[in-house]
């Protein structure tokens, strides 16, 4: 049977309030996403205790899913007069087929080689038969991270590298997601690696993942990280978040420690290089579709 699919823009709160009277009108599916995602107007929502959030993005997108027989404009006008808000004009109104969404979401989901020998698998397909890869197992879930995204692939790349070079590195990975970077990290050689996130599901989502791949790490909410120095610490999150968090980075890398930061657009590399400038010799190391890799060595 096929779908509605229809999306239109308000302010976040406003969003909130139309998808629930949107959900309780007979709505399959809301998504609330921020509109400028991907550009240096986003805004970060990181639940770090030195990152003050803020409330509400300036602008979010509304994507909404129907059964093909619902009258969408009734169902929407209805659901804005119970929750109060006026709605703008649609972006987008389109069918959407019934598909096998399982096989269309693995479809979209390859063997994806980053680096000199390290290799990102799904489950559903075998993994290099060349003895000298490095591969890790790793297939989409609830949390970012499957080495997709240009960002993850630099610091990928750069992960690499930095543990050729240290084989007895103790890694941080701070906002590990899926875990990739972490397990990655176990895989490379890495003598000791920890993960830290705010998400619990995250958490869940890194443990599981590092088993799957037989890499033994640490996964811990932020509180629960002892105090403790890493000669490799990498974090892939967004500019704002990396601002506030620069204090706590630091204190985790030790002096001659090494330090790369991803999630970080090009026209936002200065402002981070920034904030580390004062124990960090930093600089944009690489850069890829508007993505910049940032790295320093701890003073």
């Amino acid at each position: 049977m096929p779908w509605q699919s229809i999306s239109l823009q308000l302010a976040e709160r406003e969003a909130e309030a139309l998808s629930d009277a949107l959900l309780e009108s007979g709505a399959i599916s809301v998504t609330i996403e921020d509109a400028q995602a991907g550009t240096p107007q986003e805004i970060a929502r990181y639940a770090e205790p030195e990152w003050d959030a803020p409330a509400a993005w300036r602008l979010s997108r509304v994507e909404i899913l129907l059964a093909q027989d619902a009258d969408a404009d009734e169902m929407l006008r209805a659901a804005a007069r119970s929750a109060g808000v006026e709605v703008l004009p649609l972006l987008k109104r389109e069918s959407v087929a019934d598909l096998d969404w399982v096989r269309r979401c693995q479809g979209q989901f390859a063997p994806l080689r980053i680096g000199a020998r390290l290799w990102i698998v799904p489950s559903w397909h075998l993994a290099p038969a060349d003895p000298a890869c490095v591969v890790v197992h790793l297939d989409p879930g609830l949390a970012f991270g499957t080495g997709a995204h240009p960002s993850t692939r630099l610091i990928l790349t750069w992960l690499e590298q930095a543990i050729a070079r240290n084989e007895t590195a103790r890694v941080l990975d701070y906002g590990c997601g899926s875990g990739i970077l972490a397990i990655a990290a176990g895989k490379l050689g890495a003598a000791q690696v920890d993960a830290v996130d705010t998400d619990p599901q995250a958490i869940v989502a890194t443990r599981d993942n590092a088993q799957r791949n037989g890499v033994a790490l640490r996964a811990l909410l932020p509180d629960a990280l002892p105090d403790s120095e890493y000669d490799i610490v990498v974090a892939n999150i967004l500019a704002n978040p990396l601002v506030a968090l620069a204090p706590r980075l630091t204190a985790f890398t030790r002096r001659g420690g090494r330090l790369a930061l991803a999630g970080v657009l090009a026209a936002q590399a200065e402002t981070v290089i920034d904030a580390y400038r004062p124990a960090f010799d930093a600089e944009i190391a690489a850069t890829e579709d508007g993505w910049a890799l940032l790295e320093g060595v701890r003073r």
